[in-house]
């Protein structure tokens, strides 16, 4: 509640104060990067109800997140499936999802051969505007970063032509229904955008909705891509596997007390998240302490600052090679 209303609250004093001039541009720009900001709360929210962590009630903890995704263009069960299999399979070279890394053949790869000619900088620049840009619509319509085993999938329609892998990203009717019930509540915020615009003009619509929401999708990028990646995070074969490995490959990272309120600790208590999904945020400081006590040599944290931290995995971790001299199956980044 608390998210929404902060949400909602500052949505009104920006339509209330900020004039659709283009003189107030810098202050629109301002404003897109604070209620995008304040977004990743209600998205998080959804994210735990989509985890069975918000509340006893089902009935209510379902319509808690589908309204919450849906609002911010999410399809609700569709990505709620795709996670739960992320979570399952966390650095899995062939059935993780999202941020399964590229495998790269022989001694080099194009953002290697990119940096020898412009620089190690402009690698990162363009990776951190492909990902945080681009890459949430990317996995959302084309799987972009998942899975190799799942193919090439797409979170509106679980067929054909993206039903095309060995394993299938949303198996069986059940799941496909639900993915189908998903479309319903974007198709309906879709209506209510293009109405609003309909009565108020594009640029209010984007100004007030669409640009914070990519800020919103960029902060959602970031967390999960920090997540899981950096240069001395490995992934494994199937072989080699394990739910215990994945879980505590997972890395913590500093994003300050204000970012930590407003974002409910989705980034730094983040590897309790992942040995149990069904900690709510508000108990997962609490079940990080206790991870740092009694797992102290399998706990990770980097302290490193995050902009740092983006920067270097953006520059750096562009593709990963197995280490066959290593008998766990182990890729790291080259």
């Amino acid at each position: 509640a608390a998210s929404a209303a902060q949400v909602l609250g500052c949505g009104y004093l920006a339509w209330k104060f900020i004039p659709m001039t283009t003189a107030a541009i810098p202050l629109w720009m301002l404003y897109a990067v604070v209620q995008g900001t304040l977004a990743t709360g209600p998205w998080v929210i959804g994210h735990e109800c989509g985890h069975n962590a918000f509340c006893n009630e089902q009935w209510l903890q379902t319509l808690v997140g589908y309204v919450m995704h849906t609002a911010l263009m999410v399809p609700y069960f569709s990505w709620q499936r795709s996670h739960a299999v992320h979570h399952s399979k966390t650095n899995h070279m062939t059935e993780g999802e999202t941020h399964v890394p590229r495998i790269q053949k022989g001694k080099t790869n194009k953002y290697l051969k990119l940096a020898k000619v412009a620089g190690q900088g402009t690698v990162a620049a363009i990776r951190m505007v492909t990902h945080l840009v681009l890459g949430w619509p990317a996995y959302i319509i084309a799987g972009v970063t998942g899975g190799p085993a799942y193919g090439k999938t797409n979170h509106m329609w679980p067929y054909a032509p993206f039903h095309n892998g060995d394993k299938e990203l949303f198996p069986g009717s059940l799941h496909k229904k639900k993915v189908l019930q998903s479309d319903l509540g974007l198709i309906a915020m879709s209506g209510v955008l293009f109405y609003w615009a309909k009565i108020s003009g594009f640029w209010p619509v984007m100004a007030l909705y669409g640009i914070p929401l990519m800020v919103t999708n960029c902060w959602l990028v970031l967390y999960t891509w920090l997540q899981h990646t950096d240069v001395d995070i490995p992934h494994f074969d199937k072989d080699n596997w394990s739910f215990v490995k994945g879980a505590f490959h997972t890395v913590d990272r500093p994003y300050g007390a204000v970012l930590d309120y407003i974002h409910h600790r989705i980034g730094s208590t983040h590897v309790a998240h992942h040995v149990c999904s069904t900690i709510p945020h508000y108990k997962a400081k609490k079940a990080t302490e206790a991870l740092k006590e009694h797992f102290p040599e399998f706990y990770l944290y980097d302290p490193t600052p995050v902009w740092k931290a983006l920067w270097r995995v953006s520059s750096r971790c562009t593709a990963v090679q197995k280490v066959e001299a290593s008998k766990d199956g182990m890729y790291i980044f080259t």
